[in-house]
């Protein structure tokens, strides 16, 4: 884990920079305005993605935005020009899906995960920019991907860890058929200035009891619950340093504008007096690949692999977590090189103690 990979894992293509919903919790900043990504973004784009996908196991993330609200025939425009090599995925709020849209995700191969909180009460927060629940609209997207037997995932945020709530969550999303479950706890950034300070006995115990909900019956593979339990195997068998990549994945985001972002998705969008537009290039007057290549030579890059440096030498999670998230740090502390943030406590830090906690409270006792 030390400096930039040339060669990412996945890029993530910002369609359009307009949702139909406005979270109180979205860290978007231009979420009311509709700019989308020009045609010769996508292809300048796969330019560099193709030879990638030709060479092994490579994705596409459209992440608005609300992606689908960029409308069918222009995500079709966008998607055309990738190989077929490439896995799309989409990150969607549901509202917009209906049979027509499942018919797109069948022809262009595109594998769906959907934002939803948990059962109604759950979801308050999601609503549409006249202030409307949008819970009926997402389960009726999810009811059309059902009806049509595409497999989805899903992404929860939860903004209060408390008892009995993971239990709740697990059991809803087992109702609701996903295959795959994110759990995020509510992150400070963006345009979200929400204090996301948690009591950390409470925060581990969600996650314990998370898993033990999953233990009861793991129908879903649930994401943060089995990256922790790879972790933990490794530490026990003594490969927890081959967890983690010789080198950090630059995760490419690419603003509707052509723009390249590496790290953090969520940095997109913003400018500082420091730092600029955070950008690393453009890929309408450089190729990708170039971009990455020198990536590490943007100033708040170096400044973050500074900060990865400073938690390798200084936190003993540093093995699971790998030094943290950019737009956390920025968001949380202003700058790139600090090193913990609530973020981290949250669901790094306490993940892993809820998971070991677990483990101390179920294990088999001695012979």
């Amino acid at each position: 884990m030390r400096g930039l990979a040339a060669v990412p894992s996945y890029v993530v293509m910002q369609p359009t920079t307009l949702c139909n919903l406005d979270c109180a919790y979205c860290y978007l900043p231009l979420r009311a305005v509709d700019r989308r990504m020009p045609v010769s973004v996508a292809e300048a784009v796969a330019a560099s993605v193709n030879p990638w996908a030709a060479a092994g196991r490579f994705s596409v993330v459209w992440h608005g935005g609300e992606p689908l609200a960029a409308g069918r025939e222009h995500l079709a425009a966008l998607i055309a020009p990738f190989g077929p090599q490439v896995e799309h995925h989409v990150q969607t709020n549901a509202t917009l899906i209906d049979d027509a849209w499942c018919a797109f995700f069948v022809e262009h191969g595109v594998r769906v995960s959907v934002s939803v909180d948990g059962p109604r009460e759950r979801n308050g927060e999601r609503v549409t920019r006249g202030g409307v629940p949008a819970y009926d609209r997402i389960l009726r997207g999810v009811a059309a991907l059902r009806r049509h037997g595409l497999p989805f995932s899903a992404l929860a945020v939860v903004g209060r860890p408390g008892p009995g709530l993971a239990t709740e969550l697990y059991d809803y999303f087992l109702d609701l058929g996903c295959d795959v479950l994110g759990v995020n706890i509510e992150e400070t950034e963006g345009v979200n200035l929400r204090d996301n300070s948690h009591d950390a006995k409470l925060v581990t115990a969600f996650w314990a009891e998370l898993v033990a909900a999953w233990r009861r019956e793991p129908r879903i593979h649930l994401r943060e619950v089995e990256w922790s339990l790879r972790y933990a195997a490794a530490v026990l068998d003594g490969s927890a340093d081959d967890v983690l990549p010789r080198r950090l994945d630059p995760i490419p985001t690419v603003g509707h504008d052509g723009s390249v972002i590496v790290l953090s998705p969520e940095l997109a969008g913003f400018t500082d007096v420091r730092y600029g537009d955070f950008s690393s290039g453009n890929v309408l007057t450089t190729p990708l690949a170039e971009i990455l290549a020198h990536a590490d030579r943007t100033p708040w890059v170096g400044e973050f692999l500074a900060g990865v440096e400073a938690c390798r030498s200084s936190c003993p999670y540093f093995g699971f977590c790998g030094g943290g998230h950019a737009a956390n740090r920025y968001f949380e502390q202003g700058r790139f090189d600090g090193t913990q943030t609530a973020h981290c406590r949250n669901s790094k830090i306490h993940l892993l103690e809820g998971v070991l906690e677990h483990a101390r409270d179920h294990q088999s006792p001695a012979a």
